[in-house]
């Protein structure tokens, strides 16, 4: 039977039993209202009549008077009418014919005495019997009270305990199976698969215990199946991952070290049997390259291995399990080979780059002297000539300084002369340099910069430059006979920033996170405007070198804002 018809049958049960007591209730509640109705309607009116029958007899002993004879015919005509015991009708009718004979002798008063006897005794023999049949009726209500007292305390007293048992048993029937599952789930979490439940019952728990039982089974069965397998591919993968040039260190997610390679322990200097298991934050208070593997957030690490240096790029990939962070894999790939061939391009480009400068000057210094009226006059076409000459040795000279200033960056050796100086100096200079630009493509420079501005501290030479840098690609972008915006102004209390705005055509929002990367050129601009793809890089190296911070805000067809903070002096 099922938990659902059980409960069914428990309910009605218990529902039949309160429907007896009631129905008990009723029925002998019905019986004392019908006898105390008997005594208080038939006999105890019958008593009143002949009471007030016997009181108007006895107020006139001699002869009746019409008020007396009056209320002697009312009440035995209700007397007559309300007749209930036996023997009650032959002494209703003998007071009938006694008074109809006191009204006929009334004159009489030797007769109507007797008569007057006569119908006392009467009144009192019919009231005696009423009375007697009050006393009856009374023991027989109170019988019938004592009947129902019993039985309805003997049925609610069953369903007391049989509700106190229902009350007790059922919530055990129904947890105790429930709390007994619930163990064996936890156990059966804990990889503890020899659990059985042994629910008896045909009901829903016994299917439930069934399942069970079969699924701990089929858990137990498919884990001994699979262990030999997971073994062995645990086996493989550590296999290639010893066999990986690269150092590998798997982390659970208390950060305990689950496995390394043998490069990786090499570096670190412990072997696999020490690593394993152990803490990885308590190892690297002893080993200065974990702790640096664990803190440090550098991507790229110079270590000393093997009698060298060799430079490595650390890769972090967390391992998830349903979005749920379940370890970490740390990867020290060996890019020293790289490294070098960077190093050796960027040596390369900076002795190219400063042995062109010297041949470019001098060709400056041949341009010079041929405009030179003194050496000879030049025709307009040999001018031309001499003008795009000069034009593009200028362009020489300006890739061949930024080619410089980025080999000093990337090999660290860019050397910065801090001092103290107001933000209008870097503004004088910057605009100074590209009047003459700015006066060729009928641009107008809008300063604003107050003199009351604090100090800063930077490289004078440095900053001018980003801001020439930043201006000069103002004018190149902005049309002509329009204005390009310099603002100076206090960003933070401890900053001050310099913005320069345009109002050129813009630069699209897919590009704006790659304008400072090296090489990088906006789509579409005409040669004029183009450059080397340095300038910008540049700029971001020498401003975030100085403990600034450098971007740009723009929209398509509402010119673009280049900006750069730099701390106040003495902050």
């Amino acid at each position: 039977m099922t938990i659902k018809n059980k409960l069914r049958i428990g309910i009605s049960f218990l529902f039949l039993l309160a429907l007896i007591c009631c129905g008990l209730s009723i029925y002998y509640l019905n019986r004392l209202s019908a006898d105390a109705k008997n005594i208080l309607k038939d006999n105890y009116e019958t008593v009143t009549f002949t009471k007030n029958m016997g009181a108007a007899v006895d107020a006139s002993p001699g002869e009746l008077g019409s008020r007396q004879i009056k209320i002697i015919e009312e009440n035995l005509v209700k007397q007559e009418h309300n007749i209930t015991e036996r023997g009650e009708k032959e002494l209703t009718d003998s007071l009938r014919r006694k008074f109809e004979e006191l009204k006929k002798m009334r004159n009489n008063q030797l007769a109507a005495a007797g008569l007057h006897s006569d119908m006392k005794r009467l009144l009192y023999s019919i009231m005696q019997l009423n009375m007697n049949a009050i006393e009856h009726k009374y023991e027989r209500a109170e019988g019938t009270a004592n009947e129902a007292t019993l039985l309805v305390a003997f049925v609610g007293s069953f369903l007391f305990l049989v509700a106190f048992s229902f009350v007790v048993n059922f919530p055990g029937y129904i947890a105790n199976p429930i709390k007994e599952l619930t163990e064996r789930i936890k156990e059966v979490s804990n990889r503890n698969y020899h659990q059985q439940l042994n629910f008896k019952s045909n009901d829903e728990f016994g299917e439930l215990g069934q399942a069970f039982n079969t699924m701990t089974t089929k858990l137990d069965e498919y884990e001994h199946s699979n262990l030999a397998s997971i073994l062995f591919e645990k086996k493989r993968i550590e296999t290639i991952i010893n066999s990986m040039h690269d150092a590998i260190i798997g982390l659970d997610e208390k950060s305990f070290i689950i496995f390394a390679n043998e490069v990786a322990c090499t570096m670190i200097g412990i072997p696999e049997q020490g690593l394993t298991g152990r803490s990885a934050p308590e190892l690297s208070q002893e080993n200065d390259l974990l702790r640096n593997l664990l803190i440090s957030d550098q991507q790229k690490m110079k270590i000393f291995a093997d009698g060298r240096e060799s430079y490595y790029n650390k890769e972090v990939l967390e391992v998830t399990n349903n979005d749920k962070v379940i370890g970490r894999v740390i990867i020290l790939k060996n890019i020293t080979e790289f490294q070098q061939l960077d190093d050796a391009k960027t040596n390369f480009i900076a002795t190219i780059s400063h042995e062109l400068k010297t041949p470019i000057s001098s060709i400056k210094m041949s341009l010079k002297l041929l405009e030179d009226d003194r050496i000879g006059a030049v025709n307009p076409e040999q001018r031309q000539l001499l003008e795009n000459i000069d034009e593009d040795a200028r362009r020489l000279l300006q890739i061949t300084g930024e080619l410089l200033d980025m080999a000093q960056v990337e090999t660290g050796k860019l050397q910065l002369n801090f001092g103290k100086t107001h933000p209008g100096n870097i503004v004088d200079y910057a605009v100074k340099a590209l009047k003459t630009t700015a006066e060729q493509k009928q641009v107008t420079i809008n300063v604003q910069c107050d003199q009351s501005l604090p100090d800063v501290q930077a490289d004078l030479d440095k900053t001018t430059w980003v801001l020439i840098n930043l201006l000069s690609n103002a004018i190149k972008y902005s049309h002509e006979k329009s204005v390009v915006d310099l603002v100076v102004k206090i960003y933070k209390a401890d900053e001050i920033e310099f913005s320069v705005q345009d109002h050129g055509r813009g630069i699209d929002q897919r590009y704006l996170s790659r304008i400072f990367d090296r090489y990088f050129k906006v789509p579409g601009a005409t040669t004029e405007q183009t450059g080397t793809g340095l300038g910008l890089a540049i700029a971001k190296d020498f401003i975030e070198a100085q403990a600034g911070k450098i971007g740009v805000e723009s929209e398509i067809g509402e010119g673009s804002r280049f900006y750069f903070t730099l701390k106040r002096f003495g902050k």
